[in-house]
């Protein structure tokens, strides 16, 4: 750029900083109220000021009016328009940002600067260094490397909260809730689904006591029947547990009552001997048998009815 022509102050390229500045968003109303002009960003180092500074066709553009009061200013104007300083930076303040993919550029790591308000100019040596751009928001300076993500947090941690964003939005709308429902009324539905899952694990914990308590008075009918043995009590309360009460209950329906051996000894198909009260009392195909397999009940019917020791041997 030669004296003769407008100074490019800003535009909307990627800067050093990972970040870009709208220039449709820069307000510089107020800067046109003392457009000063420094040197490397210096307070302290005026220079001279910018005239007509206009913001359209996606620059920020002005005319640079050295004062030569210094000797500072007057070795800039010198430089400047022999050319050995060509380049101009901005101070702005950070109004709003944006980390919507609509303003982002490939390689962009910083939310774009959508909304800022220029405060000074300066002439400097390097525009591309670190100093090109002097960014500050909420009176904090950035700095390059240092404080920048502090200002601006990095885009994959914004992209990390859109993440969380559409977590919410889809617990919300799991809950039966609007996508948009606030924290509160995704924490207030929570909490009532855990009351509820508190009272069904108490239905169930009573329904699991009253269960058990069927199928011990089960089991206890059929040992009281001499359908099974105490000795197999808890193997069919073990096993009504498996396969329900009612159906436990239908089992031991289909079992008879156990029957001693010594009552079935002697009057296959006939009442128990222990029914006999004297010798005719016995059926008379029995009374071989019953001699043969009990002799000692045979003596004992034979004398209730004769009134006289047997001598099964004579």
């Amino acid at each position: 750029m030669n004296k003769t022509k407008r100074v490019r102050i800003s535009n909307d390229s990627l800067n050093c900083y990972g970040t870009r500045v709208l220039t449709v968003g820069m307000d510089v109303e107020q800067y046109n109220r003392n457009p000063v002009l420094l040197y490397m960003h210096q307070r302290g180092m005026v220079i001279g000021y910018v005239k007509d500074v206009r913001v359209e066709h996606g620059e920020v553009t002005g005319e640079l009016v050295f004062d030569e009061v210094s000797e500072l200013s007057v070795r800039c104007k010198k430089q400047w328009e022999f050319g050995s300083l060509k380049m101009v930076s901005v101070g702005i303040d950070i109004v709003e940002t944006s980390d919507s993919a609509e303003f982002l550029l490939p390689g962009q790591t910083l939310p774009t600067i959508t909304k800022s308000k220029l405060f000074e100019v300066s002439v400097v040596d390097i525009g591309a260094n670190d100093d090109s751009l002097v960014l500050q928001k909420d009176g904090v300076r950035l700095t390059l490397g240092k404080n920048a993500a502090e200002v601006l947090p990095l885009l994959h941690s914004n992209n990390h909260q859109k993440e969380k964003e559409m977590d919410r939005e889809k617990l919300a709308l799991e809950l039966g809730l609007p996508k948009d429902a606030d924290e509160s009324a995704i924490s207030s539905k929570l909490s009532a689904l855990k009351a509820s899952a508190a009272e069904s694990e108490t239905l169930r914990e009573e329904c699991d006591t009253l269960r058990a308590a069927r199928i011990e008075s089960i089991v206890n009918a059929a040992i009281a029947e001499k359908k099974i043995g105490e000795d197999k009590k808890q193997h069919f309360l073990d096993l009504g547990k498996k396969i329900g009460a009612d159906e436990l209950k239908e089992t031991f329906g289909a079992m008879s009552p156990q029957v001693k051996l010594s009552h079935v000894i002697g009057h296959e198909g006939g009442a128990p001997t222990s029914e006999y009260k004297k010798l005719s009392d016995v059926p008379e195909s029995e009374l071989l048998k019953l001699r043969g397999e009990n002799p000692a009940k045979y003596k004992e019917l034979y004398k209730a009815e004769y009134g006289m020791e047997c001598d099964l041997e004579g």
